[in-house]
């Protein structure tokens, strides 16, 4: 009969243990649905709406060149315009990232234009590849939060949300 409690109790602890969702990084959000991202790069600020409602302000870092729109791979720009979340990386090297549809037909067509390349993987991401410090800005486009941040904004932000970055 003891072997039997020893054996149930391992089952139980196993079993709750699954349930606990493994990684603390993964967070469970029951807020009003976010609708869409707004940023602008020259407050360094990003706006998550629900509707017309301003749901949550983040301070963020961007491109390590941050006047202007992105143009060229490697120009440290972050992109400007109108943009939509379109994957999420849970195993990125900065925590975890949401990937932003840059570049888009005109963006490509432009840079094509001038003989150059586009760029890509620009994503909303945490820091923990560079330390987890607010340093000002030091992407190579993508817009940066803290590692506590892109939790909770990972778990708010849907795949297909529209974003629009503004200078």
């Amino acid at each position: 009969m003891r072997i039997l409690k020893q054996i149930a109790a391992f089952f139980l602890v196993v079993g709750l243990a699954a349930c606990g969702g493994g990684d603390g990084k993964f967070q469970k959000y029951d807020g009003p649905a976010i609708t869409q991202i707004v940023v602008y790069k020259g407050a360094h600020k990003m706006q998550m709406f629900h509707g017309n409602k301003i749901v949550k302000i983040y301070d963020v870092s961007l491109g390590f060149a941050p006047t202007g729109h992105k143009q060229f791979e490697g120009d440290g720009k972050t992109p400007e315009g109108a943009y939509r979340i379109d994957r999420r990386n849970p195993n990125s090297r900065y925590h975890l990232s949401l990937g932003i549809n840059y570049p888009n037909k005109a963006d490509i067509a432009y840079a094509e234009a001038q003989g150059k390349e586009p760029g890509g993987d620009i994503f909303i991401h945490g820091k923990t590849g560079f330390g987890g410090k607010n340093i000002g800005d030091w992407t190579f486009g993508c817009i940066a939060v803290s590692d506590e941040e892109i939790e909770e904004i990972y778990a708010m932000v849907q795949d297909g949300t529209p974003i629009f970055i503004f200078p």
